[in-house]
């Protein structure tokens, strides 16, 4: 199968949306013969040197696009010159006869970029995309710690909405395909050819089964992620304190502009003793952090993908996720208990009486632990990504869509 695969970023060194599309470039390039159009970011080793087995087109991004790191990473003003220097460079060698069978954009995930290769008679695939996902109406008012700048996600529904060459892109595409199942409502306005669910990374290994039945002491919940208001991170904080009654521990680790106000609650509320903050881990730390756990927490009310729950889940940690976005849609009621999610204050007597029922039934977390294993492994290992691909490149292929 001849693929062309569009990501303006690649880096196997990095991380976020350049690590996943590294992953998706080598393993596909394994399986298939694989054009790369990207950009070479300043100051990273170029993906050329980086992947084999594969044709590599890179343009060197252009100048003064890095310096700020997280407002870059939502408004990516890099990609209006890679669209157009990609569909020039598509253009060109559709002239000169060169085929391919599928196209293929798997970042950025979030919904605003359009295909450069739309209308131009490939058949393509755009995908896993997400984000978009609001805030509960509860929660409407309860983030004062974002950058300004994080507001401006609130303009995609009206791109959705109006903009001519984003729906070109959605409703050309042979294939949608979305991190979490609610895309597809976020999606309803466009006549999509065919939509399908898939997260929007995945994991390249999982260690063995943890068994553990033989521990003693407190049970030890974690929570790893960004530390940013809408991943529930208060709310586990105040489950714990009212589970005092319980011999757990909730271990934090990441760090945000949210940390400074967890740290004073956890002064406010006395949980010095119970709840400890680490910061930053580097991966090895992280791994060591989900052996040495008995229950993932992980309350993000605003999760449209994510890849902490899948992590957690090949530690053989049963998990309290909220039933909404991402997570929702990576676990089942086997190996998680799933949260509805009204007000703050709702969210942590959830939370506080899901760390009950787990803390105190060692039988049902060993149960649970050893489902999210055989769903993550079933699930979420880049093999089997990679084995549902080929299946969606082989349909379009042979459909002539």
């Amino acid at each position: 199968m001849k693929v062309l695969l569009i990501a303006p970023t690649c880096n196997g060194e990095d991380v976020g949306e350049a690590w996943v599309a590294y992953q998706w470039a080598h393993g596909l390039a394994q399986r298939h013969d694989v054009t790369l159009l990207t950009y070479h970011k300043r100051g990273a080793r170029p993906a050329s040197e980086q992947l084999e087995g594969l044709k590599i087109v890179e343009w060197r991004e252009p100048p003064g696009l890095g310096r700020a790191e997280r407002l870059n990473s939502i408004l990516k003003p890099g990609y209006v010159p890679f669209y157009m220097r990609a569909r020039a460079w598509i253009r060109r060698a559709l002239a000169e006869k060169t085929h391919f069978d599928v196209a293929h954009q798997p970042v950025p995930v979030a919904m605003r970029y359009p295909c450069p290769c739309a209308g131009l008679g490939i058949p393509f695939v755009i995908g896993p995309v997400g984000g978009g996902l609001p805030n509960p109406a509860g929660f409407e008012s309860a983030d004062t710690s974002a950058p300004w700048y994080m507001g401006l996600r609130g303009l995609d529904a009206t791109r959705r909405r109006w903009d001519p060459i984003l729906r070109r892109t959605y409703e050309e595409a042979a294939c949608v395909l979305g991190i979490a199942p609610y895309v597809r409502d976020l999606l309803a306005d466009y006549s999509l050819r065919r939509f399908e669910t898939m997260s929007e990374t995945g994991l390249q290994s999982i260690p063995a089964p943890i068994d553990r039945s033989d521990r003693s002491g407190p049970v030890r919940l974690l929570f790893v992620g960004r530390l940013v208001r809408t991943k529930g991170v208060r709310e586990a904080i105040r489950a714990m304190a009212e589970t005092t009654d319980l011999p757990v521990r909730l271990d934090v680790v990441g760090d945000g502009p949210d940390r400074g106000i967890c740290e004073a609650m956890i002064a406010d509320l006395n949980l010095g003793d119970r709840v400890t903050m680490h910061g930053w881990q580097s991966r090895p730390e992280v791994a060591r952090f989900y052996s040495e756990a008995d229950i993932f927490v992980f309350p993000s009310y605003r999760e449209p993908g994510g890849n902490v729950a899948p992590e957690a889940m090949g530690y053989s940690l049963p998990l309290i996720v909220v039933d909404r976005g991402g997570p929702g849609a990576a676990t089942t009621d086997d190996c998680a208990i799933r949260l509805a999610v009204t007000t703050p204050e709702a969210l942590t007597r959830d939370v506080a009486e899901a760390v009950r029922t787990l803390a105190t039934d060692p039988d049902r977390r060993r149960r649970m632990g050893a489902a999210a294993y055989d769903h993550v492994k079933r699930t979420a290992l880049w093999p089997a990504k990679l084995d549902r691909m080929g299946e969606i490149y082989e349909e379009i292929a042979t459909s002539g869509s």
